[in-house]
């Protein structure tokens, strides 16, 4: 399966663009927290990426802050109503 990590595109739409984007609404429900762990998990220090999700993620938040400690912080960049992105950093 191909998992879509896009490189955000140039226009005036306000997000951040040059951050890998990893949009979690084209990954399969059953997969979906595998997967997005598996970036967080390949993060190098000071690495981001910025998740698109279709609500706002609240147990996939907890799983990554359980399993990552304060080595990945995270900070919302759309909060809804239809798309929630958030940007995940690892800092150490």
């Amino acid at each position: 399966m191909n998992i879509p990590l896009t490189e955000n595109h140039g226009c005036a739409c306000g997000h951040d663009h040059g951050t890998p984007e990893l949009d979690a609404r084209t990954i399969p429900h059953a997969i979906r927290h595998a997967a997005i762990n598996g970036v967080v998990d390949s993060l190098q220090p000071g690495g981001e990426f910025i998740l698109a999700a279709p609500h706002k993620p609240l147990p996939l938040i907890a799983e990554i802050e359980s399993r990552h400690g304060d080595e990945v912080r995270h900070e919302y960049v759309t909060e809804g109503p239809d798309v929630w992105r958030i940007r995940f950093t690892r800092t150490r």
